[in-house]
């Protein structure tokens, strides 16, 4: 496994290296006034083209909660520089830490108050909303009621303002919308889905409500179902897939990991650049190239017991032990063990192609 060889080094050099300062930057304060909600059948909506303007405004839901998720923080990272510091304005519900108050705009926002989310979108101009507020799979079990307001009653609030102001919305999905009846290796785009979890549950409910939106009101809607996701920068934090994190933190730090998972339980994952590069892709990518508005992605898969023997290559005196946690075992066992993410490249080809030879024309 040569990525794992080169990213147990990077991770070590990572978890060693102290982190960078931040310049503080000013935020201008703007003025909030009520408007009702209207959502109609018969309304106009459009979508705003990436084309249409310089740059996107974008409003990223939900980005201290699940900030420690390497998905969610790198995103926020990568969208700020690719799009300036000042066009994507991160929200939640709590007091940011001093460094990601100084790191870009920031501005309270709680997605079950529609009325506060619809005044942030129209008096900032948004025209991207990524919607990374929820909770995670572990996490959602142990709190059921919490995770269906935030998963299922915050996405409802995100998509009625999505349609109504004619952004683009991405929601991200997961390995999780898939259950023990789904095909599991490889697991297509489109084939039955009964998870088993109410974060799963909540994921296909937002894919479904989403493809419906797009049809019924012309909403841009994407979604990617992500893989487990591994960055040496980030925290693990409730996730089943998080053990193949947490056991590069725990290597360095300690030289013993225990994990709760089987050794042999083999699940999807992905590098976070890799992530990264998607999903831009997937957000830049003309509407007219999207075949689906919900696919697939994947890169590699492996099993606890791989991943331990890779990193034990460059830190031989890690000891490594099974704990298996029922729960996260029993989820583990209903998810996809590989990805068919065909039609995802063939959409991306499309685009990237349908490019390459616009600008040979030219």
């Amino acid at each position: 496994m040569p990525f794992i060889r080169a990213f147990s080094k990077v991770a070590k050099q990572a978890l060693l290296s102290p982190g960078c300062g931040c310049q503080p930057i000013t935020v201008a304060v703007r003025t909030i006034s009520f408007s009702p909600r209207q959502v109609t059948s018969d309304a106009s909506f459009h979508s705003v083209s990436f084309s249409e303007t310089d740059h996107p405004k974008v409003l990223i839901t939900g980005g201290l909660v699940e900030l420690h998720h390497p998905v969610f923080k790198c995103n926020i990272l990568f969208h700020r520089k690719r799009f300036g510091n000042n066009n994507v304005i991160l929200s939640d519900i709590r007091k940011p830490p001093s460094h990601i108050f100084h790191s870009g705009p920031f501005i309270y926002s709680d997605i079950l108050d529609y009325k506060n989310l619809r005044e942030i979108v129209v008096n900032n101009r948004i025209t991207w909303l990524v919607h990374y507020s929820a909770l995670l799979s572990a996490v959602g079990e142990s709190n059921v009621a919490l995770a269906r307001d935030v998963n299922i009653t915050g996405l409802h609030n995100v998509l009625d303002i999505a349609a109504e102001h004619g952004l683009r919305l991405f929601v991200p999905s997961t390995i999780g919308a898939f259950g023990p009846t789904s095909p599991r290796n490889p697991t297509p785009d489109l084939c039955v889905q009964r998870p088993r979890t109410i974060y799963g549950v909540s994921k296909v409910h937002a894919e479904l409500m989403g493809e419906y939106y797009h049809h019924r009101y012309g909403l841009d809607f994407r979604c990617l179902r992500y893989p487990g996701i591994i960055s040496a920068d980030s925290q693990p934090g409730g996730g089943t897939t998080d053990y193949a994190v947490a056991i590069f933190h725990d290597a360095v730090k300690t030289g013993k990991f225990e994990c709760n998972l089987k050794p042999d339980t083999r699940l999807p994952m992905m590098y976070i650049d890799d992530c990264l590069r998607a999903t831009v892709e997937m957000m830049e990518a003309p509407a007219d190239t999207l075949s689906m508005r919900t696919y697939n992605i994947n890169a590699m898969s492996f099993s606890p017991e791989e991943l331990a023997q890779e990193v034990q290559k460059q830190l031989p005196d890690l000891e490594v032990t099974y704990d298996i946690d029922q729960v996260r075992q029993a989820i583990a066992d209903s998810w996809p063990m590989n990805f068919d993410d065909s039609n995802l490249v063939q959409t991306m080809l499309n685009y990237i192609g349908s490019d390459s030879r616009i600008a040979k024309a030219n």
